[in-house]
């Protein structure tokens, strides 16, 4: 019997703290390994190319309704899933090819051109923000205060939510998108999901009617008159259900790019001082994080027909684990693919995914990431860790809770007699 692995291997505590170590033992077998007999999928794919092919392979398909209802149909009594299977994440090829072209009228790339300066706008406030809470040492969470935020705010400004009504998102979104990680879920954390998703559901449901009556230059009015102009186009289901992902897929991992991305810049002063002094660099910044330390880790297909991966057999039916962040750290693709280098040249990272399924957000992502990290430097240059940011435990959605930093060096205290002030210019 050949190589293989059990799920167990991929879900255990060490993987999940630190999934690289294990990433570079599975490139020692190959391309691709098999699972164990009796456990839920046949492969992990993790080489660049077998990853690679697999998302660009027709034979491979995300797991929709057709394929959950195989296993009976209670999954549809969960408004959460009903979500995630009527979206464009899980839906049929067909489907996913007309809700995809529909969508791409209204978020073109004129539409994330023009929202660059709101990008600025938003992300200025918010350091202000920053700077108040950090004033003279003080930490302060850069997830909560910047990370989630300046990204919840900006697919808010693209969809047309009222800023308002932004702060009320991130809770609800991160309650949801918990169902997305590998393995079992928990009742209670599925139940948490229902909820969050019948909440989503109601709040896009009001704005819908709130854009036919009152159109505006959003993204979810020019929705609204796509599905107005040709309703068999484009089910109320479907937009509902697309507008919730992509809300949550807008905000979760461009604040984990973010977050994800400082931690890495803080313990490299040399990449930070030359991002720094050339803003310029900042694309390549982002791509070579977005492969380093990627936002979301793997995904799951399943073969419609008899097929193999890397000489590896996967029976029609049976579906396999693709490990995107174990592609992005594979040596035979990337040289020194464990050291962080934003000069890397042929940097063509699988952080979005590829096929029909690359990430549909993935232009404003970038551009967030483009604009915000240099204005972040150039404002905090001493800004550093002001504790250790904590365990990372998730695959999907691979980003810290928090991230407690100072944004400038505490200086020595200052004592002044009783009843003086400071000289101050005229």
């Amino acid at each position: 019997m050949g190589v293989s692995i059990s799920l167990d291997d991929l879900l255990g505590e060490e993987v999940r703290r630190d999934p690289y170590p294990f990433y570079a033992r599975l490139h020692g077998m190959g391309e691709a390994v098999a699972f164990r007999p009796g456990e839920p999928h046949a492969l992990v794919v993790h080489g660049y190319q077998a990853v690679h092919r697999v998302l660009r392979d027709p034979v491979f398909r995300v797991l929709g309704a057709e394929f959950l209802d195989r296993a009976g149909t209670r999954w549809r009594q969960h408004p959460v899933t009903r979500i995630l299977q009527t979206s464009m994440l899980n839906a049929a090829p067909g489907d996913h090819l007309r809700v995809r072209r529909l969508f791409g009228q209204a978020l073109t790339p004129r539409r994330v051109a023009a929202l660059e300066p709101a990008i600025t706008r938003i992300a200025d406030r918010l350091l202000d923000r920053l700077a108040a809470a950090g004033a003279d040492g003080r930490p302060v969470d850069f997830m909560d205060g910047f990370a989630l935020t300046l990204p919840s705010d900006v697919v808010g400004e693209l969809l047309g939510v009222p800023e308002r009504d932004r702060a009320w998102f991130p809770s609800r979104v991160r309650t949801f998108d918990a169902v997305l990680e590998i393995g079992r879920r928990s009742m209670r954390e599925v139940r948490a999901a229902n909820v969050a998703a019948t909440e989503l559901t109601a709040y896009f449901t009001e704005l819908l009617a709130a854009r036919r009556d009152r159109p505006r230059g959003d993204l979810v009015s020019a929705l609204v008159r796509i599905r107005d102009r040709d309703p068999d186009q484009l089910s109320a289901d479907e937009l509902l259900a697309n507008l919730i992902i992509m809300y949550n897929a807008g905000f979760r991992t461009t604040a984990n790019l973010l977050g994800n991305g400082l931690v890495l810049l803080v313990a490299r002063p040399d990449a930070r001082a030359a991002l720094r002094a050339d803003p310029s660099l900042a694309p390549a910044y982002v791509e070579e994080i977005l492969r380093y330390e990627p936002p979301v880790h793997f995904a799951l297909r399943y073969a419609a027909a008899d097929t193999e991966v890397a000489g590896l057999p996967v029976p029609a039916g049976r579906t396999v684990v693709v490990l995107t962040g174990a592609a992005n750290r594979d040596p035979r693709r990337f040289p020194d693919p464990d050291v962080f280098d934003p000069s890397r040249v042929d940097n063509r990272h699988l952080a979005f995914s590829a096929g029909p399924h690359h990430c549909f957000g993935a232009a404003l992502a970038r551009a967030e990431g483009r604009l915000v990290l240099p204005l972040l430097l150039d404002r905090f240059p001493a800004l550093a860790l002001a504790a250790e940011p904590g365990e990372r435990r998730q695959l999907m959605l691979r980003g810290y809770d928090h991230l407690p930093v100072r944004l400038t060096s505490p200086g020595p205290a200052v004592h002044r007699p009783i009843g003086t002030l400071p000289n101050h210019p005229d």
